[in-house]
């Protein structure tokens, strides 16, 4: 009998050396010196973020050999197990072998990196080669689509007692409240009810992260990710209202005072008050270095804030935004920027922006429609003396990319739950819905989907649940947070697609849940940083990594 999880682990290292030899080869390229050139880097885009996505998929490799294990481990290894992994190794290594898709039409190979025989030898390493043959197969496929048609899902356990019970928690609550209304919050572009928030407070959802001495759960980004996950799978505005919380907690949490700490952290668990971040700007995007909006103390020590802010999450009806501008004009890019602690009035439909020196007008979108998008002006707005995060002025970016690690792995959880979601739905759809006198499923070109929508979800699942524990450790984190917005935002796209194509015509239409899966899936791989970006921070860092190594 073939021992899969042995093969997977082997593969996996196989699959970690050929993505290092892309690594050193990526090195020579951009940091012949012995560092990173950052113009070289932009040139050789290409290079960098075809290096960033092998990277990924061998990593992703690595997790699901990881689940594998503990799968078997507590006696959860089954059939539908062992057919998601061969599934799921003989496409991604078969990818790695010949071509990683960075976009529909963007494919990075071999050829093109100089590195066609050692894609070779790994593409006839013995355990790869297992896989090649035997793994992502018609067969396999087949049989997996069977037992997923009968109720089967693949192993998804913790390993701890409450973890597990908080995922059943969330599962019931997403199952109960918002997957039977989401679809009409969605048709009247509404808001979340605020009652249903209000329940989501109580539930804890906005504390997940936020220490005990607080009035938080202090239970770390694994359960945030779960959190996320679950009510995403509902509706992604749901897991997405956590969010806001989360990037408010951790910046007070790490940065503030603690009478900032004191004032905000238990309001925001509670849920009695509701941030926004007010980050990006008309013409800066992800460019934050050139923010322009600007703060300054007025003869009271106030500060006030003139400029321009752009898709704003939730602004309207936000009690707190976390504003990133520039208190010192004359120190350029980064070192002018801090971070305000601005207090708001909570707005209505009638009066979204009631406070003097603010305004703001709603961004009409296709999906993600749930706490609406705004673009904002200040106009003097202002804000008390102590709202400086942390006492000290310069401090906002750095204080702000510390929290981009887990927002991003938050993203990646919210994607995953985006992605079960269009499976959930097509698997019903193809069982219900018959064409020349049979169901949907039984046709192999649907039945291939579904595997392959399982398969590509258990591996973003785990690269993203690996990330949070790493985050959990303390550690940094950027590359692995990077890698698992990559895979997970690609994975609920290519399943919301999956489950329209599934539908046909009926996908297309407004009045099935599967156009509004496809619209808010398609966010996912923009926001918290667009897939370009995540690809250059992923492949810089590891380049960088790469030259320290040899030194």
């Amino acid at each position: 009998m073939t021992d899969w999880i042995t093969l997977a682990r082997d593969a996996a290292e196989a699959a970690r050396k050929y993505s290092a030899k892309v690594g050193a080869s990526t090195a020579s390229v951009i940091a012949a010196g012995g560092k990173v050139d950052p113009a070289l880097a932009d040139q050789h885009q290409r290079i960098v973020h075809g290096f960033a996505w092998i990277a990924t998929t061998s990593e992703t490799l690595a997790s699901t050999a990881g689940w594998a294990d503990r799968a078997h481990s507590s006696g959860h290894f089954g059939e539908l197990e062992e057919l998601v992994l061969r599934i799921g190794f003989g496409e991604y290594c078969a990818q790695l072998a010949s071509g990683v898709p960075m976009s529909q039409n963007e494919i990075v190979r071999p050829g093109e990196l100089g590195l066609l025989e050692e894609a070779r030898a790994f593409q006839n390493h013995e355990s790869v080669a297992k896989f090649r043959d035997n793994g992502n197969t018609w067969q396999t496929r087949a049989s997996c689509a069977a037992l997923l048609a009968n109720g089967q899902r693949p192993f998804e356990g913790f390993g701890d007692e409450t973890l597990d019970m908080i995922r059943d928690q969330f599962r019931a609550f997403t199952a109960d409240r918002i997957a039977p209304n989401a679809h009409q919050w969605h048709l009247d572009d509404a808001l979340i009810p605020i009652e249903v928030v209000d329940e989501m407070a109580r539930l804890g959802v906005f504390g997940v992260c936020i220490g005990e001495q607080y009035g938080g759960l202090g239970l770390g980004k694994t359960a945030m990710c779960l959190v996320s996950e679950e009510l995403s799978r509902g509706w992604i505005c749901a897991g997405s209202l956590g969010t806001r919380s989360e990037i408010a907690g951790e910046l007070i949490g790490e940065n503030g005072t603690e009478a900032q700490k004191a004032e905000f952290l238990p309001r925001l668990a509670d849920g009695s008050v509701l941030p926004t971040a007010v980050f990006t700007e008309p013409d800066t995007g992800s460019d934050l270095a050139s923010v322009r909006t600007r703060a300054s103390q007025n003869s009271n020590g106030n500060w006030q804030i003139d400029g321009a802010k752009t898709w704003i999450t939730h602004a309207a009806r936000a009690d707190l935004m976390t504003v990133l501008c520039r208190t010192d004009p004359d120190i350029p890019g980064y070192g002018g920027l801090s971070m305000l602690l601005a207090q708001k009035t909570r707005g209505t439909d009638a009066d979204p922006f009631p406070d003097n020196g603010i305004a703001g007008d709603e961004i009409e979108v296709l999906g993600y429609r749930g706490m609406k998008e705004y673009t904002l002006g200040f106009d003097g707005f202002e804000v008390s003396q102590d709202a400086l995060l942390g006492g000290a002025e310069g401090q906002g970016f750095k204080q702000l990319m510390r929290t981009f690690e887990g927002a991003r792995i938050q993203t990646a959880a919210r994607a995953i739950g985006v992605g079960w979601n269009a499976f959930d739905l097509a698997i019903r759809y193809a069982l219900d819905r018959k064409q020349f006198a049979k169901p949907l499923i039984d046709f192999p070109r649907v039945a291939d989907k579904l595997a392959l929508m399982v398969a590509e979800l258990v591996m973003a699942r785990e690269l993203t649940y690996d990330a949070a524990r790493h985050k959990d450790q303390g550690k940094r984190c950027d590359i692995e947070a990077g890698m698992a917005k990559l895979i997970a935002a690609r994975t609920a796209w290519s399943n919301a697609d999956l489950n329209v194509q599934i539908h046909g015509g009926n996908g297309y239409a407004l009045e099935y849940e599967a156009s509004r899966i496809l619209c808010d899936a398609r966010i996912l791989n923009i926001f918290e940083g667009a897939a370009e970006i995540q690809a250059h921070v992923i492949g810089r860092g590891l380049a960088a990594a790469h030259t320290k190594a040899d030194d």
